[in-house]
């Protein structure tokens, strides 16, 4: 007996959230059908002008949004932004500089300052000898 190896698909919005896409932005035909894993590869390795310009101007999903901006997705909710933006729009909220954004960009740089604190600290701690166990 020979067994058939169907192949992995996703949905669309799966495939979208991989590709760092927003999925309302999308062609129709590639929000109503499924995404093979081949497709996908295809799509990253040799991206459609369609994705090349979605990606280049957006409308961006938050999380693509909120990287750009350099502020964690609830910083995102707690500003204000919880639609998709464009990289225009994304460029003119960076010069316009409102204080949340700020405040939200200070509070990130803390968080990851405190991440590599904690990955040092587990570093240090993984370097010592350990006592032999009786």
């Amino acid at each position: 007996m020979k067994s058939h190896q169907t192949p992995q698909t996703m949905k669309p919005a799966t495939a979208a959230k991989k590709l760092g896409v927003y999925l309302e932005a999308t062609p129709a035909e590639f929000q109503e059908g499924v995404v093979s894993r081949t497709e996908l590869n295809a799509l990253q390795t040799d991206p459609p002008e369609w994705l090349v310009e979605l990606r280049r101007n957006g409308p961006h999903p938050r999380p693509v949004v909120a990287a750009k901006l350099g502020v964690s997705i609830s910083g995102l909710a707690r500003g204000g932004v919880t639609e998709a933006l464009t990289t225009e729009q994304i460029e003119a909220l960076k010069k316009e500089g409102p204080e949340w954004l700020e405040r939200e960009r200070a509070t990130q740089a803390e968080v990851r300052k405190e991440a590599v604190r904690i990955k040092e600290k587990n570093a240090e701690r993984d370097e010592q000898p350990r006592p032999p166990r009786s």
